[in-house]
């Protein structure tokens, strides 16, 4: 009897080790350690330092790109992408810096706000939506935004240790 149970002990341990792992796909539920980092190595965004990361791929947890990133991945990957400027939040476009007048700022943000150069003003946008952008220099009459993202032009790194994937 005690040798049946070693036998379907040594099997099952056979099975198993032969089991691939799982592998992110488009709709994959992750457990994961990640860090988006400029390539100096300043860390915009990390969970190393404290509990992982738990999130479902295209749910828009994580920014398309960085998803991209993960397809195909097997569980227990740990890894570090470098992505160019255009790979990750695009390229800057002179033409989003823009200057909106006083009145403008005033209907579309929160009047009489005390802005200070660097901060990022959330707007109305026509139809309802919203949108945001970083104050480069206050006027008397008007305003200098970039409605860039914070992060385009610049090139990234992203690392990742996969977890679990479900």
């Amino acid at each position: 009897m005690a040798y049946n149970i070693v036998l379907h002990q040594l099997s099952e341990n056979i099975t198993m080790s032969n089991q691939q792992p799982a592998v992110v796909t488009k709709e994959a539920y992750l457990t994961l350690h990640y860090r988006l980092a400029t390539l100096d190595g300043t860390d915009i965004v990390t969970t190393f330092n404290g509990n992982p990361a738990t999130l479902m791929l295209g749910q828009n947890q994580l920014a398309p790109f960085l998803e991209a990133r993960l397809l195909g991945l097997p569980e227990g990957t740990h890894t570090t992408f470098e992505l160019g400027a255009s790979e990750g939040f695009g390229e800057r476009h002179p033409d989003l810096v823009r200057s909106v007048t006083r009145a403008t700022l005033d209907e579309n943000s929160v009047p009489g706000a005390d802005y200070k150069i660097g901060d990022l003003v959330d707007f109305a946008a026509p139809g309802g939506g919203r949108f945001a952008g970083v104050l480069r220099e206050m006027r008397e009459d008007s305003a200098l935004f970039d409605f860039n993202h914070p992060l385009a032009g610049q090139p990234l790194r992203f690392e990742v240790k996969l977890i679990s994937v479900l």
